[in-house]
């Protein structure tokens, strides 16, 4: 099967929904499949050899974030131009209700289209207001997927319809080994944070007061914190005695990522919401890293209720450091812990994820013809 794959966001930024179209279509090329992605890019010279560019992206305010989208006539053509000439025999857009390209490939394509929504965000206003304008490229959508229950009960609420459910994946064999950072995770304790330092969804703040009342009973304990920000006001938010035990690495490759989480003893995530699946979470269960994360919804489901990892009242640092301190203390529970997150998220797995989404596909292209473009 031919298949294109678009994305909304620019393919140099890191993001979840920028990873899961990557691995989507390396699992997809594994199992013998044509894939094409198309992508907003800043930097041509740094995309795979299956990724269009289509052209620059520009930053705009989306879902709690600031999302680097492209749209408009340039970008119009180029999508366009690689719909007419790929010879799909379908279209898998992600996020089309974001103002971008796959917005874009549902109006200009004519043909089987499958949609995947990713993000949940069940209040929001600008989804409702902008239904109007949306319809015309939703309605051709033949099939939709959403990657958790929230994310499905987005959709339910202001677009209408109904997705078939297929978590996000993860490639496990990718992270079950590494070897950690230099001098990590040390003698005395190390917990680790994956994320945008200056996203106030992802709850950094929340992990640093945690951090600081941990920290005054534990000497030797250190904090790793990996993703994009700036470093320096994110240290000036460390009090002064625990400085020196906070080390902030900074957006980092994705080898180093996965080094990270080989470094820490507790992987914390501390999310304040706007959280549709939890791939970091997905991640450090699959190096092995036991994990303390907010009660969201999302995060409940990928650790099992608990199972595969603790979770804690959202934005409480009180009940984060505790949660974490259990874990500190007690090697064996976080032998356990580990243990029970390795076989959940097998469930993760890309090669399985992948086979779910080709059912999809098969069920759509069934007795329809090639994607082409509306005259």
């Amino acid at each position: 099967m031919r298949v294109g794959l678009v994305c909304p966001y620019s393919w140099d930024v890191p993001g979840g929904v920028q990873e899961h179209i990557r691995d989507l279509a390396e699992a997809l090329m594994d199992l013998g499949h044509e894939i094409s992605v198309i992508s907003p890019a800043d930097n041509d010279d740094l995309l795979p050899d299956y990724v269009v560019p289509a052209g620059r992206a520009v930053p705009v305010p989306y879902n709690g974030s600031v999302a680097r989208l492209a749209f408009g006539p340039l970008s119009a053509g180029r999508v366009r131009r690689w719909v007419r000439e790929g010879g799909f025999d379908l279209l898998h857009v992600h996020e089309p209700a974001a103002p971008s390209l796959s917005l874009l490939a549902c109006w200009v394509a004519d043909g089987p289209i499958v949609a995947t929504m990713h993000g949940a965000n069940p209040r929001s206003r600008m989804l409702h207001a902008m239904l109007p304008i949306l319809q015309s490229a939703l309605e051709k959508i033949n099939a939709r997927i959403a990657v958790s229950e929230a994310a499905r009960t987005t959709l339910v609420e202001h677009l209408g319809g109904d997705a078939v459910l297929i978590p996000n994946g993860v490639a496990v064999r990718r992270y079950e080994k590494a070897d950690p950072l230099p001098g990590w995770p040390g003698e005395g304790g190390a917990l680790g944070f994956l994320g945008r330092m200056d996203e106030p969804r992802k709850g950094l703040p929340v992990l640093l007061r945690a951090f600081e009342t941990l920290g005054r009973d534990r000497p030797g304990l250190r904090l790793l914190i990996a993703g994009p920000g700036d470093l320096e006001e994110a240290a000036a938010r460390v009090p002064g005695p625990l400085r020196d035990r906070v080390v902030l690495l900074g957006q980092v490759s994705d080898e180093d990522k996965i080094r990270a989480y080989h470094s820490v003893d507790v992987f914390c995530a501390p999310n304040l919401g706007g959280e549709s699946f939890g791939m970091v979470l997905a991640e450090a269960m699959a190096s092995g890293a036991p994990v303390v994360a907010s009660d969201l919804d999302a995060f409940r489901t990928v650790l099992r209720g608990g199972r595969a990892g603790e979770l804690f009242v959202t934005g409480d640092a009180g009940d984060l450091a505790r949660a974490a301190g259990r874990l500190l203390d007690d090697p064996e529970r976080r032998a356990t812990v580990s243990a029970a997150a390795s076989a959940a998220v097998r469930a993760y797995d890309w090669p399985t994820v992948a086979r779910d989404v080709l059912q999809v596909y098969e069920t759509v292209v069934s007795g329809t013809g090639l994607v082409g473009v509306e005259r």
